[in-house]
């Protein structure tokens, strides 16, 4: 059952500030939003950024004949305490997880770290090993390889072991939870989280006559293992994801008031264009079959549908992507469009060209009768 509901003035536009931005700052603009819905919105993913985005870190470390971290290791002018604080600024970097990589599991990566004499004499009697010399399997991305570990003044040939995990937030070492540990292993406190700072600010924007609607603006500063934009839009996600649990208590789903602008006639020429059937348009057979196959029947559905997701239907090719993209150039029109200002989106495009097509047929049929009726 639906319910009537009044119209939300909602976000259209999302700028990332190119004049502040870099690899691991950004300046992220959202507006217009409802009067307290700034704040609504920006302390909710605030909170979301610093403490649910996943990462890796490194969660112990073990070097052959070490037993302990309390011991001194011969030819190290470190100790053992001193190797592990290093080891914690550590930054590695992987979008893809596997299964096994997922928060839980970890993964040793081992090295054979020989550093001879020639070696240490070539830096002056004192070899800096840096993170990049332990970590030179290709699982993860070192975003600091020049981190310093360790100074080693004897030739040094001994075997290291790093474990990686997935995670998020800080987990002491204590709570790290190894079940293959061996006994010379070190814990290490783990800071997964790669957002370093989030600061949200809300002002004031217009819409229309009316200045008292927000603009929000997002402050995200992370450490490189993840850029500022990809950290906000796995927020967004993660969001979404925790307020699906309310749609199995829905009893009514509401439909919102949209209101929509007078129309320029050359928007109102390509809402024509965007109301036609795919059959009303020359295509080959083979095309045509396939978009009907994918349930497209008119072009606004066909043009909200991004290139590289064409590809996806079943017997789609490159030959039908480049006709269509042909027919499409023709009419002025291309795949990917954004139809927000006909108030149309991929979700309601379907019932929206419905309405619109209801709509024109209906003044056809009125301008039809008059002109009869004269």
């Amino acid at each position: 059952m639906t319910l009537p509901y009044g119209k939300f003035e909602l976000p259209t536009k999302i700028t990332v500030e190119e004049k502040s931005k870099t690899a691991n700052f950004a300046r992220v603009v959202l507006e217009p939003f409802e009067r307290g819905y700034g704040h609504t919105v920006g302390n909710t993913m605030r909170r979301i950024l610093l403490i649910s985005i996943e990462a890796p870190a490194i969660i112990s470390l073990s070097i052959e004949g070490v037993p302990h971290e309390f011991m001194p290791v011969e030819g190290v002018i470190e100790d053992m305490t001193t190797i592990v604080l290093n080891l914690k600024g550590a930054l590695l970097r992987k979008l893809h997880f596997a299964d096994s990589d997922r928060q839980g599991g970890s993964r040793i990566l081992t090295t054979q770290l020989d550093i001879t004499k020639s070696d240490i004499d070539a830096h002056k009697g004192a070899y800096p090993v840096k993170l990049g010399s332990l970590l030179k399997d290709k699982t993860f991305d070192v975003i600091n390889p020049d981190l310093h570990i360790m100074t080693v003044t004897k030739p040094f040939k001994r075997q290291v072991d790093l474990r990686v995990a997935i995670g998020r937030g800080y987990v002491p070492s204590e709570r790290h939870q190894i079940f293959d540990r061996v006994s010379n292993e070190i814990l290490l406190d783990a800071a997964f989280s790669p957002v370093r700072l989030v600061n949200y600010i809300v002002e004031n924007t217009r819409v229309g006559q009316d200045t008292d609607f927000d603009r929000l603006i997002f402050e995200i500063t992370t450490d490189g293992r993840i850029s500022p934009t990809e950290a906000l839009t796995f927020a967004a996600q993660i969001a979404v994801k925790h307020f699906d649990i309310f749609n199995k208590i829905k009893s009514y789903t509401l439909t919102f008031d949209e209101e929509q602008g007078e129309l320029t006639s050359d928007d109102d020429e390509t809402l024509d264009k965007l109301s036609l059937g795919i059959d009303e348009i020359e295509l080959s057979v083979r095309s045509t079959n396939c978009l009907v196959g994918a349930n497209i029947e008119t072009i606004a559905e066909l043009v909200s549908i991004p290139d590289r997701k064409m590809l996806e239907f079943r017997n789609f090719g490159k030959k039908s992507l480049n006709e269509i993209k042909a027919k499409l150039t023709e009419m002025g029109l291309h795949l990917g469009m954004d139809l927000s200002r006909f108030s149309i989106t991929p979700d309601n495009v379907k019932e929206k060209m419905r309405q619109i097509r209801e709509q024109r047929r209906t003044r056809k049929e009125l301008a039809k009768a008059e002109e009869e009726a004269q």
